[in-house]
């Protein structure tokens, strides 16, 4: 089957389909993920561009260049070798630009490629572009790319107000099924950030394609976020972030790759496959991490095979998964202890699911079936609310 043909919003922006202002001094926020379709950094293209006049780089968590792991691991300020421009990094001691990172810039561009999770950095750093363009009078412009793991499917728990934090910043659900373009309409509109906004959407693309069914580039936009597998995995296992067993990290496989030094495999393995979730398999394995949780030590757990994508429910299998790792070993099975992404009052778990619920009800033995009933108001809710700011 051919592959969906995609413009992507910057390579618009570059080709004079969107407007921008001859002469603009430009910041760009972006990373090593912002290419076109020649994997030409768009950096270097703006850069060489003849009407614009780009004049500072702006890096997200795990850095410009993508080299730094997660969770407050900080990247400093520096200067791009290959533009000589100044790199400011937004995950250091500051997350949002300041008056003097903007003073001589007219413009900021934003082009990153997101996950389609709402536990990821990327979408907040760009509220927070927007929030300093409000503050101090710039505009910001926003290139689309697609949401990986499709435009379609809406998924999980909505953040709970008071849960706010750099993994999620505003209260929408953990799979959103939106764009960055779209994000960008509705944390301006609906959230009421209120900055001068420009979106660039995408040409050709189809909400209902998943990345690979499209001839957009992928270049793995974080550390642990190596493929399409990965991010179709992610909403769900995330969690396991807020707890001490590993989800992976330090393997060929993060995300993919779940368990603990006290985990048996084949018991864990039978456990998750006799709950019949959709279009996933549970394939008991043992795997070392090479850093993180449980470094150098041997780790029995699964492997997610996802046999059908299009069914597979990432949420509803991530908390089923911690559900029985706590269940099954509860003497050894432990919450992650804070900090986590710069709260340090919370339990970490609590942080990346948007809510002290889902733990509250593992600890009351509730059911999945009755914690997904609690949510669907509110999700509900939310997908009326979308409606309104999609693009394609």
């Amino acid at each position: 089957m051919p592959r969906k043909q995609v413009t992507l919003g910057i390579e618009k922006l570059l080709e004079g389909d969107a407007p921008l202002d001859k002469g603009a001094r430009l910041g760009l926020v972006c990373n090593q993920a912002s290419v076109n379709h020649k994997f030409h950094h768009v950096a270097d293209l703006l850069k060489e561009h003849p009407s614009v006049d780009l004049r500072a780089l702006f890096g997200p968590q795990h850095g410009i260049r993508g080299d730094v792991q997660d969770n407050m691991i900080e990247t400093e300020h520096a200067t791009d070798r290959e533009t000589g421009l100044p790199i400011y990094s937004l995950y250091s001691e500051t997350r949002e630009p300041t008056e003097s990172m903007l003073r001589d810039l007219d413009v900021l561009v934003f082009d990153m490629q997101d996950v389609g999770c709402r536990i990821y950095t990327f979408a907040y750093t760009m509220a927070n572009c927007m929030l300093a363009a409000r503050k101090f009078g710039k505009k910001v412009i926003v290139c689309d790319r697609p949401n990986p793991i499709n435009g379609r499917d809406v998924a999980g728990n909505v953040l709970e107000k008071g849960h706010e934090s750099f993994v999620g910043q505003y209260s929408i659900p953990t799979r959103h099924g939106m764009t960055l373009c779209e994000l960008a309409k509705m944390f301006n509109e609906h959230f009421e950030i209120k900055c001068e906004l420009e979106v660039v959407p995408m040409d050709g693309w189809d909400r209902n394609c998943w990345q690979d069914e499209t001839d957009a580039p992928w270049v793995m936009p974080s550390p642990n976020m190596p493929t399409i597998d990965t991010a179709t995995v992610f909403p769900g296992t995330v969690h396991f972030e807020g707890t001490q067993v590993s989800e992976g990290r330090g393997t060929t496989r993060p995300f993919e790759l779940v368990g603990a030094p006290y985990i048996v495999s084949e018991d864990f393995a039978a456990e998750l496959n006799s709950a019949s979730l959709p279009g996933v398999y549970f394939r008991g394995c043992i795997f070392r991490p090479t850093f993180q949780k449980h470094g150098g030590i041997s780790c029995e757990g699964v492997q997610l095979h996802v046999t059908d994508r299009n069914s597979f429910e990432p949420v509803i299998t991530g908390f089923t998964m911690v559900k029985v790792a706590r269940d099954l070993y509860p003497d050894q099975f432990r919450w992650k202890e804070p900090p986590y992404e710069y709260v340090f009052d919370r339990n970490p778990f609590d942080v990346i699911a948007g809510t002290a619920k889902v733990r509250e009800a593992f600890e009351q033995g509730t059911t999945i079936a009755e914690l997904q009933k609690g949510w669907e108001p509110e999700l509900g809710e939310f997908k009326k609310l979308r409606e309104q700011f999609l693009l394609y």
